[in-house]
């Protein structure tokens, strides 16, 4: 055998200083390496991700559980002016007891505003039924038909969202006198 056909047998010659070209087998080990870390990577993230789905899981259920605290807390005082008004009621003047029913009423609507809850007390408003229901009708000369003449019930909103809405008696157009 000649030395060209050794030369094309033993495979393409390799120049001085360049890299060796890799073998099938070789490829294949490292593709097979790249494949093993991207799935332990993509196993890492994966778990990174269920562990924030607990996480924030956990969270949500805190906060449902425990979210009311602050406005619970604004409460303890209330229900303590109702239990000291309830013992004093036998003895103290009925003055003294309605002064402390005002005062108790303040420390409720203080603890309503800080928790975002306001009051809806339309008397003398338009009758307006995203924020009021109307209990019944009378007839009325002094005001527009379709106006709040009386609040049987205040409304209430929960940082701009109707929790409760207002019972009403609304206006309507004075019925004409019989015969006239």
């Amino acid at each position: 055998m000649t030395e060209t056909n050794q030369q094309a047998q033993a495979g393409p010659a390799q120049e001085p200083g360049a890299e060796p070209v890799a073998t099938a087998e070789q490829q294949r080990a490292d593709a097979e390496a790249r494949a093993a870390d991207n799935w332990a990577a993509y196993l890492r993230v994966a778990a990174e991700l269920e562990n924030f789905r607990k996480r924030m899981s956990r969270e949500l259920e805190t906060a449902r559980q425990y979210g009311i605290e602050r406005f619970a807390a604004e409460m303890l005082p209330v229900a303590d002016s109702l239990s000291l008004a309830l013992d004093a009621s036998a003895t103290v003047d009925p003055a003294t007891l309605t002064e402390g029913h005002r005062a108790t009423l303040r420390q409720l609507q203080k603890a309503f505003t800080s928790a975002g809850i306001t009051e809806i007390d339309p008397a003398g408003q338009p009758f307006d039924p995203q924020l009021h229901e109307a209990m019944t009708t009378l007839p009325s000369a002094d005001q527009a038909p379709g106006t709040v003449l009386l609040v049987a019930q205040k409304g209430y909103l929960l940082n701009g969202r109707l929790l409760r809405p207002a019972r009403v008696i609304v206006s309507t157009a004075p019925t004409p006198p019989p015969g006239g």
